[in-house]
């Protein structure tokens, strides 16, 4: 499975703020906001992966991740040069997709909780043909896509969001899909504002009876960190969180844990951060580690 990170949005939300920094580099706590997205695929097994940026931000970002060796992945790295919806990431990625099956991540979208990586490596493993989605629980669904469920927890409908609301469980930017979606995406219209919807996508291999929706209960937290009041909040979750001594979207820890980097590379990436809390959680993990052999 390939693995995508949509990360070409302008942040006009967070205007001024991302005047002079694209979006998914603005620091969420301790780590940029892309850390999280690149854990989440991680956490799933997914090695070959490619972000999709702005124009012109190639150089940042290569800046930061690098061509993904330092993680153990590949990292590749194409412009999205008009925004045309989520959906776009798809043509935009079909070279890179190929024949395969891709998970898409937004590059703004940010989840940790109790067990996600087994959820996640049971997605992959899942998946023979078809789309895993996520439902996750709020409060206030209409800004997003709304799925409907029968009494049996199947999936009826997913509506775009809809004023009236069948339900308070809403899609989040992770999704799991064969390769028919590069088809798909090529295949649908844009909609009144103008975007190719990943509603829409969804909404075909529901119409297929290939969508499967995976519930997400309230001991998993997601943020949608495209506004101030967003980013400041996931930043204090994740602070808190962090308090208990593990680290989220440390991306040498899953590395190293996945066994595709060895102690020596974990220990250098360590060394070169040392004098930071980030750097010193590598050492504490290497440490451990250590003591394990």
């Amino acid at each position: 499975m390939k693995g995508i990170i949509l990360a070409a949005g302008k942040g006009t939300r967070l205007h001024p703020i991302t005047l002079p920094v694209c979006k998914p580099l603005l620091p969420v706590y301790d780590k940029p906001l892309i850390y999280y997205s690149m854990a989440t695929l991680m956490q799933a097994g997914i090695r070959d992966i490619l972000i999709i940026i702005p124009p012109d931000e190639s150089k940042s970002f290569e800046n930061l991740l690098g061509d993904g060796s330092k993680y153990g992945v590949s990292i590749s790295y194409k412009e999205q040069l008009v925004q045309r919806g989520i959906a776009d990431a798809f043509i935009v990625g079909r070279d890179f997709i190929g024949d395969d099956s891709v998970c898409l991540a937004l590059g703004d979208n940010i989840f940790f909780g109790p067990n996600f990586r087994q959820k996640l490596r049971t997605a992959v493993k899942t998946l023979a043909e078809g789309a895993i989605i996520f439902g996750y629980y709020v409060n206030d669904p209409r800004p997003f896509g709304v799925v409907e469920f029968d009494d049996d927890g199947k999936a009826l409908s997913i509506e775009e969001k809809p004023s009236n609301p069948k339900s308070n469980y809403i899609v989040p930017g992770l999704y799991f899909y064969d390769n028919s979606v590069v088809d798909i995406a090529t295949g649908i219209k844009p909609s009144a504002r103008g975007e190719l919807e990943i509603t829409s996508v969804n909404n075909e291999y529901l119409n297929r009876e290939q969508l499967h929706v995976i519930t997400l209960g309230k001991e998993y937290s997601w943020f949608d960190a495209g506004t101030a009041d967003s980013l400041y909040n996931a930043a204090g979750e994740i602070r808190s969180a962090q308090r208990s001594g593990k680290m989220i979207g440390c991306l040498e820890e899953i590395a190293v844990h996945n066994r595709w980097i060895t102690l020596d590379q974990l220990e250098d990436a360590a060394n070169s951060m040392k004098k930071t809390r980030y750097g010193q959680y590598l050492t504490g993990v290497l440490n451990d580690l250590k003591d394990e052999v």
